[in-house]
């Protein structure tokens, strides 16, 4: 039985959605990561309903595939004490993590699944890193552009999409809960093939 249980738990898939956790902030491009997650999480009747490790967390079969997804309830640059915690917990592999979030470098709408990496400078991916100890989990990036003209990029990020950008962000977020499905479904290489722009 016990055999059994251990290798439920390896086959368990955490997906970590990245952003800010106050309401005020859920149409922000930082909060790219974590509007992805609850679109994936509406698609499949999925809910947010329980609090664990500093993360919202919502767990079911995604793909015929146990998964647990997750909104860290801290400062982006604190993300990685949560996820590293929910990886501990769930004895979670790191070919069965991914992690989504914004990226500044990316044109909006963009997307962009890598199978491990450097954090490019985002400071959620830099603490994952850092709480982890190593950079091989997968990552899905969201593009969100550069602000415009001289606008500071920490103010950029935490107004609103325009009402020209969101059916941008709409087609973005829709493409990005396919990719996660095709990766649970296909693996990384797949997903990659098919939807890195």
């Amino acid at each position: 039985m016990r055999e059994a249980e251990s290798r439920e738990q390896h086959d368990i898939y955490l997906i970590g959605g990245l952003g800010k956790p106050r309401r005020h902030y859920a149409h922000n491009p930082q909060n790219a990561g974590a509007m992805c997650l609850r679109r994936l999480a509406a698609a499949h009747s999925l809910s947010f309903s329980r609090s664990r490790k500093r993360a919202r967390v919502a767990d079911g079969t995604i793909a015929s595939h146990r998964v647990v997804l997750a909104l860290p309830q801290t400062f982006m640059n604190e993300s990685g004490r949560p996820i590293a915690r929910l990886v501990q917990f769930y004895q979670v592999t790191p070919d069965h993590l991914l992690v989504v979030y914004d990226d500044l470098d990316l044109p909006l709408g963009n997307l962009r699944l890598r199978p491990g990496g450097g954090s490019g400078g985002h400071k959620g991916m830099k603490s994952i890193i850092q709480h982890l100890g190593n950079d091989g989990f997968a990552r899905l990036r969201i593009g969100i552009g550069r602000p415009p003209g001289r606008m500071d990029p920490a103010d950029y990020v935490l107004q609103n999409f325009t009402a020209e950008e969101n059916p941008i962000v709409e087609d973005a977020l829709e493409r990005a809960v396919a990719a996660i499905e095709t990766w649970l479904e296909a693996g990384i290489e797949a997903a990659m093939t098919r939807y890195n722009s």
